[in-house]
Formats: C-alpha cells, structure tokens, sequence
C-alpha cells in the first residue's frame, strides 16, 4: 500500500503551480503520494509510462545548465544530445547542486518555477505523446499537460534524444544512462529521477 497524497501545498508546489498558471498553459494537477517504480508513477499519474516526463539538469559548463525532458521509458542519447548542443562534454550535477540552480529536490525538478528559467531541450516523442506529466514541485505531485503545448509553452528546442531504456538484471531498469561524458567517467551515480 502507497502512502497517503500530500494535501497541503508546499513552496516548491506552489512555485510550480504559478508558473503553470501564468504560461496559460491548460494543466491538472495529480496529488498521488510517493511511487517506487515508473509503472507505479504511470498508474498513479493515468498515463502510460512513456507519458511520464522525467526533467533532468545537464550541465554545459560552469554555471550553465539546462532541462532535459525525457519520456519515463526512455534514457538520454549522449552523443546525440551533445551534437545536438555542439558541444564535445556534459555533465549531471550532484543532487545538492541540482537543488540549488532550480530549487528543487531531486525527484520533484519540473521547469516550471525553477530560480532560473534554464534552455529546455524535449525529447521529439514528447509533442506527439498527447497528455503527459511532468513533475509537480513536490514528492507525489505532478502536472498533466498536453505535450505538445508543453514544448510550445517551454521554447524547447525538440529533437531525438533519446534511446529506449535498456532494462539492467532480471528486467529492472538501468539507474544510469551509459556515455562516455555521463557522470559514471566521474565516478557518480547517475539518477534520472531529477
């Protein structure tokens, strides 16, 4: 049994919530408590998992970042992000860093409200996917959106990003996209739930 939704709003949400609202985009929000798989977020959410939108932080260089929105089932193309972006080398940010240029946790990082409004980079499924969600500004809240008006609304530049995810041991996804710029060179952890 999943815990409870949360029920009131907190800053993160309400920072989210008003960025939703002043982009005119039409939006709904989902309160559906904690999740532990992207089945499970799917389920909670009413969508299909490849209508879940993970946005994650890249980093380009010192002080330079920018979202990267990825369908639930998929992990980011490395060397065609790069290429994409011109550049030889990216990187993710550790969670402390990643929380201090959007203001959100990892988990909860959407676009919307972020302390800086960073470029966004959509993966090209995500227009043609219809309603999709996208985090919330907080654990177990997240924002259904058509996802076309999402990379409209955004400015996203869209292009293909991504590679289908490639399930690790006993069909349990993989908690790191493989390429030699991904921060395993470094010796961390990926985590793509940011």
């Amino acid at each position: 049994m999943t815990a409870p939704a949360p029920t009131e709003e907190t800053p993160g949400e309400r920072r989210t919530r008003e960025a939703l609202e002043a982009s005119g985009l039409a939006f709904e929000i989902v309160r559906h408590g904690p999740v532990r798989s992207l089945a499970e977020a799917a389920r909670a959410r009413g969508v299909l998992p490849a209508q879940v939108v993970k946005t994650i932080v890249v980093r380009r260089g010192e002080g330079d970042f920018l979202f990267v929105l990825v369908p639930g089932d998929r992990t980011i193309a490395w060397p065609r992000l790069r290429a994409l972006l011109g550049v030889s080398r990216l990187s993710m940010p550790d969670k402390e860093v990643a929380r201090d240029v959007t203001g959100y946790e990892r988990g909860t990082i959407t676009p919307f409200g972020s302390l800086t409004a960073w470029p966004v980079v959509a993966d090209s499924r995500i227009p043609d996917a219809g309603r999709v969600s996208v985090g919330g500004g907080g654990h177990g809240v997240s924002a259904t959106v058509d996802g076309a008006d999402l990379a409209r609304v955004l400015d996203a530049r869209v292009a293909d990003i991504t590679d289908l995810d490639d399930p690790g041991p006993a069909g349990t996804a993989r908690a790191t996209p493989a390429g030699p710029t991904s921060t395993r060179e470094n010796g961390r952890t990926l985590d793509e739930s940011a």
